[in-house]
């Protein structure tokens, strides 16, 4: 089975990180496939690199990174709503007059047909947060 993943809570303020991570663990643990995770609203925020919890704390950008890394998972970060939090890859800095990018490895920003293709072409939407 083929899974599209929606997260709309940012990490440590909210479970839907979380839930949607250990998810997505499990499913390729079972031998399903994962689409795509699409961030939305506060959920972009799991892709910026400027995190920096306490070293007794998990580090849920870092996660989210190399588990797309290790199993080629698609991490999307909706653009409007990375822009309204400051989240910007390489060409949105550039394209806004920003001096830096500070999206996470592993993730791109994209826009809300990443997500309608998500729904699409997975068996199943799964969405975490309200």
């Amino acid at each position: 089975m083929k899974f599209g993943i929606l997260v709309n809570e940012g990490p440590y303020q909210h479970q839907a990180s979380d839930s949607a991570y250990l998810f997505i663990k499990a499913v390729l643990e079972s031998g399903h496939e994962i689409m795509r995770v699409f961030f939305y609203h506060d959920g972009v925020n799991n892709g910026t690199r400027l995190t920096t919890p306490p070293q007794d704390d998990r580090h849920i950008a870092n996660r989210w990174s190399e588990l797309a890394e290790k199993n080629g998972i698609d991490l999307v970060l909706c653009v409007a709503a990375a822009q309204r939090r400051g989240i910007a890859d390489d060409d949105e800095a550039k394209r806004h007059g920003k001096d830096a990018s500070n999206i996470a490895p592993g993730f791109r920003i994209s826009g809300l047909g990443q997500l309608i293709e998500a729904g699409i072409q997975s068996d199943r939407l799964i969405v975490f947060g309200d």
